[in-house]
């Protein structure tokens, strides 16, 4: 049978962020888990909120979120001058910073770092600073009884993932002191939403996985107080999430742009997988309309990967099997889908090529049987 979804339309974000702001004026209703692709305006949403926000408190915020936005807050220097006093420097200016010299800062923010990486750090309060160390190996050291000695490295060049997580980790912080604030009279008093979008570039799997764990717990902590919308086009850190919060009810949706190129909100109740179904709808329209380009067959064999994964099976092999031409297949997904294609630079497939991606997933539909939404209905 198949399953009835809801898709609401909106033909500006203003009408989006209304839409989660209701939602979540429910008692029972504190955490959105927003799926959407690159390029759909899940940071350009997260902005809008925050903006709604303060049109609808005299220009007062009510929103702390964690976007692309928040990241260029931290300046990176690296002493071009002198290649040594390398440091990020912190916007002095925004309210993000609202609590920089609250206490024990700089112990929250180690709390969740150390989980994750093996570098310090230490502020600069008087300049708005942030220096980092790490313990290396003393080269040399050479002891008897071959137990290394270790030195401090000062002032060091951190890794774009590294910055990016020490950032994250600066934001956690920040939201417990929003949330341990019972009397209201803390720098982040005026805190009534978390807005997180994509806290995960730059991490690997473990990390992401990682992440999410910390974000559940600190979710939970918030509940009742501090409201929370989440948005990502990372398929595992959604999942993960949605697996440990379904127990909460969050509301769950796909954001995709339609035919009209309006936002689309479509409802996932049903599943925490049905992005991929959604994406498969995607291809099947670029297929009617001709347009498929190199990106497709990444995506294509994604979805794949992922079914087979959910029949235990280790290879896209399995989906293809007792296909006509699944020898074919398997060599075309694994031939046209390693390349290191954009979807900002976008490759379009010859037209035998075409042919065969239009063969290879009609074949696939036609085992499977997906119910496939109407994307641009």
């Amino acid at each position: 049978m198949s399953t009835v979804r809801k898709i609401s339309k909106y033909k500006t974000l203003n009408g989006l962020v209304t839409r989660f702001r209701d939602d979540l004026k429910d008692d029972d209703s504190n955490f959105i888990l927003l799926y959407a692709h690159n390029g759909v305006g899940k940071t350009r949403t997260s902005m809008e909120f925050k903006d709604k926000g303060k049109r609808l408190n005299n220009g007062n915020g009510d929103t702390l979120y964690f976007n692309a936005f928040t990241e260029d807050l931290f300046i990176w220097d690296n002493d071009l001058d002198s290649d040594i006093d390398r440091h990020l420097s912190l916007t002095s200016t925004s309210n993000f910073f609202a609590g920089f010299e609250a206490l024990a800062l700089e112990e929250k923010i180690f709390a969740y770092l150390e989980r994750y990486a093996n570098f310090d750090f230490r502020f600069d309060y008087e300049n708005w600073k942030v220096r980092f160390s790490k313990n290396v190996q003393n080269p040399r050291y050479h002891p008897n009884n071959n137990q290394p000695e270790y030195i401090v490295q000062d002032n060091i060049k951190i890794s774009r993932g590294e910055e990016n997580l020490f950032k994250w980790c600066f934001f956690l912080a920040l939201c417990e002191l929003a949330i341990d604030d019972e009397e209201g009279t803390g720098p982040y008093s005026w805190v009534k939403y978390f807005y997180i979008d994509d806290p995960i570039s730059s991490l690997d799997d473990n990390n992401a996985i990682a992440v999410a764990t910390d974000l559940i717990s600190l979710m939970r902590k918030a509940k009742g107080k501090i409201k929370v919308v989440i948005s990502t086009h990372h398929s595992l850190f959604y999942n993960v999430l949605w697996n440990e919060l379904r127990t909460e009810k969050p509301k769950r949706y796909f954001l995709y742009k339609n035919a009209q190129d309006n936002h689309s909100l479509q409802k996932t109740d049903d599943t925490p997988y049905f992005h991929h179904v959604a994406l498969l709808s995607e291809l099947k329209k670029a297929v009617e309309k001709g347009k498929v380009y190199s990106y497709h067959f990444n995506a294509l064999r994604s979805i794949l990967e992922k079914t087979a994964s959910f029949f235990g099976q280790r290879d896209i092999k399995f989906c293809l099997n007792g296909i006509e031409d699944e020898t074919l297949y398997n060599r075309a997904l694994n031939l046209l889908s390693h390349g290191k294609y954009s979807i900002y630079q976008p490759v379009e497939l010859t037209d035998d090529n075409k042919t065969l991606f239009k063969k290879i997933l009609k074949d696939f539909l036609d085992k499977y049987e997906f119910d496939l939404p109407k994307l641009t209905a």
